[in-house]
């Protein structure tokens, strides 16, 4: 990309980031916007994210994803835990949508549009992760149970530790060797571990909390950017020969989650409240989590690039149908059906 278009296009980005906050059309975009800005500026000067210096900035990426738990570790508690007991239909029903339609359909998409190994592999480790911390936020602009959405993302992402090698072992062995302990133990390092020390945090250091509370979240989202930007800088030039084949098959992969999601849930009529809320925990997924394994365990940067593009992209399909929920319907009748 000329390098007067990369600039002008970050600063465009940038600058709708900025006005997200005030302007109605834009509202709950800003994210998206900084992940693009930050995306153009690895396609226009990949070198900025590849290394500085000696250090190769694809080994910072675990490192990052861990600062992303921690932050989400401190928006929840251990009582969050305890709605599984006030409803555990929901989220049952929830986890195996979760585990099940995403990895498998993961795995139909990539074939269907033609993917090659890599991303193909790519696409079902997106799949196989759980949901994202952003589909928290969504649910609530969307009017959604947002308890639900918590504890569904909280839940997901303990049962990572055995789900998603699981999931990779059954859809991808066929392509790679997946060596089941290995993930589990990156899992736990990478995903668990910093997820409790900030469920630690919540619960016994309130004074530092309300400090972490402030700059953790800002770090967090500061750190999934520059986690795309390495993953699109690193493979900038397969991502530009294959970049609208992938891009079509995560729309897909992306639009199915939230269909199936949604459909599957009224089906063992759970209320439309609900259901809104499985779609999103279903269509929305850890790209970063699925960044660190595909770096940190199967060695494959090609394989990130799923992720780099299905995470901006269900930024906004997200954003988009939150909006809609959101002005849809009465909500007191909503929960009710």
């Amino acid at each position: 990309m000329n390098p007067f278009w990369g600039i002008l296009l970050t600063a465009l980005f940038l600058a709708c980031a900025v006005y997200s906050y005030r302007g109605k059309w834009a509202k709950g975009l800003g994210f998206t916007f900084v992940v693009f800005a930050f995306g153009i500026m690895a396609i226009t000067f990949p070198s900025i994210f590849v290394s500085w210096g000696k250090f190769e900035l694809s080994s910072a990426i675990v490192p990052l994803v861990q600062i992303t738990l921690l932050g989400m570790g401190i928006t929840l508690n251990f009582e969050d835990f305890n709605r599984v007991f006030k409803m555990p239909k929901a989220i049952f029903i929830g986890m195996v949508l979760q585990f099940t339609i995403m990895p498998l359909v993961g795995f139909i998409c990539a074939s269907s549009f033609g993917l090659d190994t890599d991303l193909t592999i790519g696409l079902i480790l997106v799949g196989s992760c759980p949901g994202g911390v952003t589909s928290n936020v969504i649910a609530y602009l969307a009017r959604a149970n947002v308890p639900l959405s918590i504890t569904m993302t909280a839940c997901s992402t303990i049962a990572s530790i055995v789900m998603t090698p699981l999931a990779m072992f059954v859809l991808a062995g066929t392509y790679i060797p997946i060596d089941f302990l290995s993930m589990m133990g990156s899992i736990l390092k990478m995903i668990i571990i910093p997820l409790v020390i900030g469920m630690l945090v919540n619960r016994y250091f309130p004074k530092f909390l309300k400090i972490a509370e402030k700059i953790l979240p800002g770090i967090a989202m500061l750190s999934i950017c520059f986690i795309i930007a390495i993953t699109i800088a690193i493979s900038r030039d397969d991502l530009l020969k294959i970049g609208l084949t992938l891009f079509a098959a995560s729309a897909c992969h992306n639009a199915i989650g939230y269909f199936l999601g949604y459909n599957m849930a009224r089906i063992f009529r759970l209320n439309r409240r609900d259901c809104r809320t499985i779609a999103l925990e279903v269509g929305i997924q850890n790209g970063g989590m699925a960044t660190g394994l595909a770096f940190n365990v199967l060695n494959d940067a090609k394989a990130a690039l799923a992720s780099a593009v299905f995470g901006p992209w269900s930024a906004i399909t997200s954003s988009a149908l939150a909006s809609w929920w959101r002005r849809s319907g009465n909500q007191k009748k909503i929960s009710k059906e």
